[in-house]
């Protein structure tokens, strides 16, 4: 199968409020009011740790069938680090997560060795999990008007 490429576009409302828009679909990013923002939604690095977790299940939700294992039901629990010394441009401080930890809840009836083959396969056709995992090339051009 190709390549496929996915696209979002993401606007700066007002303050630190952004959405971002894929497909017709829309989510509202924000800081908390401590940040300075309006609290309005999630904030960028909330949004990434949600998203490795909707990926994660999304996978279980995928491959469990294959992997004969029922769920009665699945949720994952994320928290990361963050240097906000880097996000402030403190040199020689990383702004992006030092560690981002999970753990799966899997509540099934299906023996342990099927759970754990479906872990296995989530853990390693995630593509949020590999993206984060890896160093991956980013290119940007701006345009100013």
């Amino acid at each position: 199968m190709a390549e496929e490429t996915f696209k979002s576009t993401v606007r700066l409302k007002e303050g630190l409020t952004v959405e971002a828009e894929t497909r017709g679909h829309k989510v509202v990013m924000d800081e908390p009011q401590a940040m300075g923002g309006t609290d309005e939604g999630m904030n960028p690095v909330e949004l990434t740790l949600s998203a490795l977790g909707g990926c994660l299940s999304i996978c279980a939700s995928m491959f469990a069938e294959s992997c004969d294992v029922e769920l009665n039901d699945f949720s994952v629990d994320l928290e990361g680090d963050l240097d906000l010394r880097g996000f402030k441009g403190v040199d020689g401080v990383d702004p992006g997560f030092q560690e981002i930890r999970f753990t799966i809840n899997i509540d099934s009836d299906s023996p342990k060795e099927n759970i754990e083959k479906l872990v296995e396969v989530i853990e390693s056709r995630c593509p949020v999990s590999d993206s984060l995992k890896r160093n991956i090339e980013i290119n940007f051009d701006y345009k100013a008007k």
